[in-house]
């Protein structure tokens, strides 16, 4: 696949003023298409409210045990590791605002990705609380706790390497809202995260799509930009308290773990949009794509090694099981 700039220049001549300014055609367009296929829903309408009762406490309701809830142990991890992850929307909101801006086609989707993302959290911790799935006291100070660290790209407020990270970011957090519903051990569960994880992808594509414009008018800076978050890759959760140990248990659970993150997150979105592929690249686009092809089959010889191990592992917790039965 041949790109060419539509506006030939140096990849530093490319701001983030002008990069703005050259794709805010584009962002309009997705916007128009993104509200003529996305569709509205209600988050108390996935909510089992006659679950619900009071908590100790001031109410004088019944303290939370974990034999009340139906959701399984790795499911209660990843919806804690999701909401918590959902909780942080005004950091994320301050971060695209901040290099998005606030006015025109920009600021309006600003705003509408921010309105979608927020029914996210309401829905699952009226779920959590409502069905008593966790601990509501160690939920309250996890949240604040994450949420007082706040949020920081690892992209060094570069407006490409933000719309590169969200591209492949939202994507992620679908897959493992999809894989936490299915390993919940609760129908309601499923069919709940299963709406969010349609929000994800819709904005997945959104991002998707304005990277593949990115790519069309700068393509040097956007291959080096796709490069460094691909390499840099961080879930926007790993800030949160016990979040390696979480992580640790979800990739064990088939959650999300690095064979997922390679098959299901990076190599759709890099396969979508050809990047390995692009020709017509200086020596910055490059460089840029020859490491990212490196990595990618490194990060996949690091996926099957991760694969066997657990392989292994199952085959050890089986053989225990045989031999106790």
């Amino acid at each position: 696949m041949t790109i060419t700039p539509a506006h030939p220049a140096k990849s530093d001549q490319w701001t983030d003023a002008r990069l703005l300014y050259a794709l805010e055609e584009v962002v309009e367009r997705e916007i128009n298409r993104h509200l003529k296929v996305a569709k509205d829903w209600m988050p108390h309408e996935y909510v089992p409210w006659s679950e619900g009762r009071n908590f100790d406490g001031i109410m004088g309701g019944e303290a939370w045990d974990q034999a009340q809830s139906k959701v399984t142990e790795i499911g209660r991890i990843a919806l804690v590791v999701n909401l918590l992850t959902e909780d942080n929307l005004p950091s994320y909101h301050h971060e695209i605002a901040t290099l998005f801006g606030r006015d025109g086609a920009w600021g309006t989707w600003v705003h509408r990705w921010t309105a979608e993302e927020g029914r996210h959290g309401i829905v699952m911790r009226d779920y959590l609380l409502t069905t008593r799935a966790v601990d509501p006291v160690k939920l309250e100070q996890f949240r604040m706790a994450h949420m007082s660290e706040g949020f920081e790209s690892d992209n060094a407020h570069s407006m490409l390497h933000s719309v590169a990270y969200v591209a492949f970011q939202e994507l992620a957090t679908r897959i493992s809202h999809r894989n936490t519903g299915h390993q919940s051990g609760d129908p309601m569960c499923d069919r709940m995260l299963a709406r969010i994880a349609t929000d994800e992808n819709l904005h997945m594509v959104f991002y998707r799509n304005l990277l593949k414009a990115a790519f069309e008018i700068a393509p040097d800076a956007t291959m080096s930009a796709v490069r460094d978050v691909v390499v840099q890759f961080r879930m926007p959760g790993h800030g949160m308290p016990g979040f390696e140990r979480a992580a640790a248990q979800m990739a064990i659970g088939g959650i999300y773990n690095l064979r997922i993150h390679h098959d299901d997150v990076l190599q759709p979105v890099l396969r979508y949009l050809r990047v390995l592929e692009i020709d017509g690249l200086g020596p910055e686009g490059l460089k840029a794509q020859e490491e990212l092809g490196l990595f990618m089959g490194g990060l996949d010889a690091e996926a099957t090694k991760l694969d066997e191990k657990l392989e292994a592992r199952r085959a050890r917790i089986a053989a225990r099981k045989a031999a106790a039965g």
